[in-house]
């Protein structure tokens, strides 16, 4: 079974195979977040800072692994990105500076040649600063919506706050980012 095919009810077997001791059972786990943690992390850190940050995840998730309990509600995914949200902050209150993400961090995509590679970049610099800009709070939905794939539900339990909520904070967040935009990137997005 291909690990983006895991469901809920598959996710917390694993869950708890892997507090019973079962490695491989936390193996599968990882390689099933770790591309969300991943693009989630790296859009705020530097590629070598990001899988160091993306490492510390993981290994606090291990340990903490044991006091993740399915009858509280939160889905595993959720309490997941909750580590993953406080080991960014903490790591932002450890630096106190905003680091750029490396230009040649690109998408391995068709369209990665070098004009559309400086034209990605420069977006992706005008949208980085744009959401930095942003209140904390719309960030947070923004950058756990899209960067982190995650669904609306899953996000509400990582913030701890509705589902309706997560929605209407989404539709505001997305308006401000717009109205921060210049107004030349606003149909490229």
């Amino acid at each position: 079974m291909a690990s983006s095919e895991l469901n809920e009810p598959e996710i917390l077997g694993l869950v708890r195979q892997a507090q019973e001791g079962s490695t491989d059972a936390f193996s599968r786990l990882y390689e099933f977040f770790f591309p969300q943690v991943y693009r989630y992390v790296a859009f705020r850190f530097d590629r070598e800072l990001a899988e160091d940050i993306v490492s510390d995840i993981f290994v606090k998730v291990w340990e903490k692994l044991h006091t993740y309990q399915e009858r509280k509600g939160v889905p595993f995914g959720a309490w997941l990105f909750r580590i993953a949200r406080y080991e960014v902050i903490d790591t932002f209150r450890a630096r106190k500076e905003t680091v750029e993400v490396p230009e040649e961090m690109g998408d391995p995509d068709s369209m990665n040649n070098a004009d559309d590679r400086v034209k990605r970049a420069d977006l992706l610099r005008i949208v980085r600063k744009a959401m930095d800009e942003l209140p904390k709070r719309y960030r947070d939905i923004l950058l756990l919506s899209y960067m982190a794939d995650m669904p609306h539900s899953e996000i509400a339990h990582t913030l701890k706050m509705r589902e309706g909520a997560v929605r209407v904070l989404k539709f505001r967040a997305l308006e401000k980012l717009e109205s921060l935009l210049p107004p030349e990137t606003r149909g490229i997005l």
